[in-house]
């Protein structure tokens, strides 16, 4: 197998494992814990199901790794086109990654607030529940900033991938879609945060075409290879 088809099938692998991760972390154990409007049974929810709170930090933090992985492997594919845009996609998902790692923290002060730790028994258990909540407000405010960067590294990558020729076209303009659904997503957060605007649940098909088509199919190798040797213009090399 040649070695850029190996990358190629490697980016795709670890990007679709960042699908079960994250979904796991940010909407299954949430969907199962948090009762919206009833601060109380939050609560009660996060500390009889502990682990798998602490399991969903976990599985953030490990997405956010993995996500490194990916777009060092993507950079090293889609380089070539434009190696300005391969690094501007490579600044806008890097500079998410530690808004959502130290993100966890809020996560992780929930449990402190509601672990029953002495220092805190001048606070009434309401007291405590409601700061737990705040805390959990706070991370979805972090998650709605990262979600912005999530969008924006979408951006170069998609015409990366359409421009290339040794990648479907049609996977690109996908890509660019499912970015500008991110950043309404997060605008919409931080303007409106009561319309509750979720368009990327409907604009994300392109980061699932990607990763599956790298995974399956890899690199229209021949391609790439005439690519990689053929004269470019400056703008392709700067």
């Amino acid at each position: 197998m040649n070695v850029n088809d190996k990358t190629a099938r490697i980016a795709g692998f670890l990007h679709l494992l960042m699908g079960p991760l994250g979904y796991f972390a940010m909407l299954y154990v949430p969907s199962k814990l948090m009762v919206p409007g009833d601060v109380a049974a939050t609560a009660h929810n996060i500390l009889a199901h502990e682990t798998a709170f602490r399991l969903s930090s976990a599985s953030a933090l490990l997405t956010q790794l993995v996500n490194i992985a990916v777009v060092l492997l993507l950079y090293r594919l889609l380089a070539q086109v434009n190696k300005s845009l391969a690094v501007v996609m490579v600044i806008f998902s890097l500079l998410a990654v530690p808004m959502a790692m130290l993100n966890e923290v809020s996560r992780l002060a929930v449990l402190q607030l509601l672990g029953g730790a002495d220092y805190l028994s001048h606070f009434s258990s309401a007291q405590l529940q409601a700061l737990a909540q705040l805390s959990l407000n706070l991370h979805a405010g972090g998650i709605a900033i990262s979600t912005l960067f999530w969008g924006l590294w979408l951006f170069p990558m998609g015409y990366l991938v359409a421009k290339s020729g040794y990648l479907p076209k049609g996977i690109g303009y996908l890509l660019i879609l499912g970015g500008l659904g991110y950043v309404i997503d997060a605008f919409a957060f931080l303007l409106a945060p009561d319309l509750g605007l979720t368009i990327s649940l409907y604009t994300f098909p392109g980061e699932l075409a990607l990763p599956l088509w790298l995974l399956f199919k890899g690199i229209k190798v021949e391609a790439f290879e005439t690519y990689r040797t053929a004269p470019r213009s400056v703008s392709q090399l700067a």
